[in-house]
């Protein structure tokens, strides 16, 4: 059964690995052009990457309704314990986890990391998902770095990354020339564009990034609207 990757909007993934639904970053309400709204979302975990506004706007609300284990920094863990959240797994770089369908290992990734009442978020994250017989790395918002080249390699049975998210929106994150040497590091089968187009700081041409992928032979690559569902595996 293959895992099925959904991007509502932003850097907004749901991730269905076959025995679950993961949730990365949940930013549904106040995200423009969403694909979805925070009520209708169901998931059987919640994936942090750190603690902005626009990857934990809808967090609390849907942690309280599904019951989904949140697995987050310690900084954000302590934080959801003071808005009532009782479902979180904190932990830290280079941890890792069980999830539905498999195992998510905290990377680290190179940003910043605040909460939305300004507390401090601790150290900003990636996750290299290994669910459903695919692996997949979430970049998270990150600047280019060369231990990308680390996540990359193959497991010990020899797998390369299936998928790669990546952010191409520039200013905040990475661009469009620093994700093309990320794909060239990390070597994954297929490359995801996110973190583009919401506001217009970070307007970019996606359609154009998926070209250069191809055109270098780096990667398949796809830039999908926004709740058009990958099929991996």
């Amino acid at each position: 059964m293959p895992v099925t990757l959904t991007c509502t909007g932003h850097a907004t993934w749901l991730i269905d690995t076959g025995h679950g639904t993961l949730l990365v970053d949940p930013f549904f309400d106040e995200c423009p052009g969403a694909s979805m709204q925070a009520k209708d979302v169901a998931c059987d975990a919640i994936l942090l990457t750190h603690g902005h506004f626009d990857h934990v706007a809808d967090l609390v609300a849907i942690a309280k309704r599904t019951g989904a284990k949140v697995f987050c920094n310690w900084e954000i863990g302590q934080w959801l314990g003071k808005q009532g959240v009782e479902t979180v797994q904190p932990m830290n770089h280079g941890g890792r986890v069980a999830v539905p369908g498999g195992t998510a290992k905290m990377e680290i990734a190179w940003h910043s990391s605040s909460l939305p009442d300004g507390s401090y978020g601790g150290n900003p994250c990636g996750w290299l998902l290994d669910v459903g017989g695919a692996r997949i790395y979430v970049a998270g918002d990150t600047a280019l770095f060369s231990d990308m080249e680390r996540i990359g390699r193959p497991d010990a049975k020899g797998r390369g990354l299936d998928v790669a998210i990546l952010p191409i929106g520039d200013l905040f994150t990475m661009g469009p020339d620093d994700a093309l040497e990320a794909v060239r590091l990390l070597k994954p089968k297929l490359a995801l564009p996110s973190h583009y187009g919401t506001w217009p700081p970070i307007e970019q041409d996606a359609a154009a990034w998926v070209r250069r992928v191809e055109a270098e032979k780096l990667a398949a690559a796809r830039a999908p609207a926004r709740g058009e569902q990958v099929k991996v595996g």
